[in-house]
């Protein structure tokens, strides 16, 4: 029994295929499809391929602090909303800040403010009301700023959590990636529990390697029953690399979040 739906991310599985191939590959093999930026891509051939997309990014650019930056957010959540309505895909993944080059941020933070959580809970207000617009829903994504991502403001799950019960919408959610929450917090189980029904989507991978479940120290039967426990019924989403042959990695992948 698999009482999840399981998602893998297009950008990380079968790289030696053209991206919508790897679609492709992924919805014959029962999967449903995450892709990440989608200005690069073809969306029309994307929809045409008949796969289930259960997350993309949600911006182009921009900030939750600057009003720069603010600007910059709403306005590329607006248009990445128009292309998840092509994609039929329900949920769209935001981060404490932009991401550039190499997943770092394109404004590096060395201490968060007050001044800081207060604006980026008004400013994810204003996105959570541009999801219920659209009938759609924000992931806030924590990330870890040990190895992957230093600088990222509101990069650990407490911090994401905090941000999305001030906001208190159904259309904005967390995107609750265990890979990253290992790195910098740790006390999985705990974690999903505390975070309950504010769970959007969980996304997995291994520590060390980013790699699929059972290359690494997560013992990720144990999160599928925790997870089931706790009635949680929605997304899991591999987010990680293929450690060898990408269609063994996705087959143990679906053997750790089979019940």
């Amino acid at each position: 029994m698999i009482p999840f739906k399981l998602a893998i991310s297009a950008e990380m599985v079968f790289l030696d295929l053209p991206f919508v191939e790897r679609v492709q590959r992924i919805h014959a093999l029962g999967f449903s499809a995450e892709i990440w930026s989608w200005t690069d891509k073809d969306i029309a051939a994307l929809a045409a391929t008949g796969a289930d997309f259960t997350s993309m990014t949600g911006y182009i650019s921009g900030t939750l602090t600057d009003p720069d930056g603010i600007r910059s957010l709403l306005d590329s959540a607006r248009e990445s909303l128009g292309v998840a309505a092509q994609l039929n895909c329900p949920s769209l993944n935001l981060h404490g800040t932009g991401l550039g080059e190499g997943g770092l941020p394109v404004r590096p933070v060395t201490q968060t403010t007050g001044r800081m959580w207060l604006s980026a809970c008004k400013t994810l207000e204003k996105i959570a009301r541009l999801g219920e617009d659209a009938g759609r829903v924000f992931l806030l994504e924590n990330l870890n700023t040990e190895v992957d991502h230093p600088g990222v403001p509101f990069a650990r799950a407490d911090e994401t959590l905090a941000l999305i019960e001030a906001v208190g919408s159904p259309h904005l959610k967390m995107n609750l990636d265990l890979y990253h929450a290992q790195i910098g917090e740790g006390n999985l189980i705990e974690l999903i529990q505390r975070a309950g029904s504010a769970i959007g989507e969980i996304q997995v991978a291994d520590v060390p390697g980013r790699q699929e479940p059972g290359t690494g120290e997560i013992h990720y039967p144990a999160i599928a029953r925790a997870l089931h426990a706790m009635g949680y019924t929605g997304v899991v989403g591999l987010e990680g690399w293929a450690s060898g042959d990408s269609e063994l990695a996705l087959e143990r992948f679906r053997q750790a979040f089979t019940l």
